[in-house]
């Protein structure tokens, strides 16, 4: 027979008991409400993402911690499951991305151009010039010094292609006059800056970059300088833990009327660094 001294000790346990419930489910229900998104240097480095993501919290509540990598590493990281999000700029990769089965789909967000930097010496004599093709033969031509990112990156891959266009095998062309360093845009600028090197840059993060030193924009304008963002959610139906309905919150917003405003709004002493084109056909 159960004492009521027994009936009181299980009481008290009971409301231990509930008592933890209760402050575990308020923990949970306070905590962070967040994605992962793994994207380029170049948004980190041009202060995008400090201007965007603000608005976004602000508007859902969801909180967005950027990866940030280059291209090829940002796209491995969405096919480990390791990110809700990816968000890029090497349409091929993107395409490849999700026909593979790691995302959902793609959707354009918006553009801006590559820059060819240079030192204001310009040894290579192309400053002032629109064909980013005749820049670079020039550079290989007289050996001038060159920095490439070497990190598989958007820009580098848009550097290897406009290389293979202008008919060098850079592979086989590149001596020491040719560095590849592995890292992030403002590393690279920052090196070419120490060596008096070119250098090609994003130019969102050109114009938020903020030791240019002797550097100055030697070749822009070419119509193969384009540079196409795009934003892919990581498919859940391959990581099962991939936050679906936030991720997808995240992406709406982006190419939605405000997202993209938002996007347009972004200035640097009165210079837009990136144009939205959600709504663009082909983008």
């Amino acid at each position: 027979m159960t004492t009521r001294r027994e009936m009181l000790g299980l009481a008290a346990s009971l409301a231990l008991a509930l008592g933890g419930l209760a402050q575990a489910g308020a923990a949970i229900a306070q905590a962070p409400r967040f994605i992962t998104v793994s994207s380029t240097t170049s948004t980190t480095d041009s202060g995008l993402f400090e201007h965007l993501l603000p608005l976004f919290k602000a508007k859902t509540g969801i909180e967005v911690r950027v990866v940030s990598q280059g291209t090829g590493q940002a796209l491995d990281t969405g096919r480990r499951g390791d990110a809700d999000v990816v968000f890029v700029h090497a349409r091929a990769q993107e395409r490849a991305f999700v026909a593979d089965g790691f995302g959902v789909a793609r959707k354009p967000v918006m553009y801006n151009d590559f820059v060819l930097i240079g030192p204001k010496s310009d040894p290579a004599g192309i400053k002032g010039g629109t064909d980013i093709l005749a820049g670079l033969k020039a550079v290989q031509a007289k050996a001038a010094p060159f920095v490439s990112r070497g990190d598989k990156s958007g820009t580098h891959a848009a550097e290897l292609n406009l290389w293979q266009a202008a008919g060098i095998a850079i592979a086989q062309a590149k001596g020491p006059w040719y560095r590849e360093i592995g890292q992030g845009m403002g590393a690279a600028l920052n090196t070419a800056g120490a060596m008096g090197a070119y250098v090609l840059s994003d130019r969102a993060t050109w114009i938020s970059f903020k030791n240019r030193g002797d550097l100055a924009i030697m070749v822009e304008g070419d119509a193969r300088l384009f540079n196409q963002y795009g934003v892919i959610l990581v498919n859940p139906a391959r990581h099962p833990h991939v936050k679906q309905a936030d991720g997808q919150a995240f992406i709406d917003w982006l190419v939605s009327p405000e997202g993209q405003k938002a996007i347009a709004d972004y200035r640097i002493e009165g210079q837009q660094l990136f144009f939205p084109n959600a709504a663009e056909p082909g983008a």
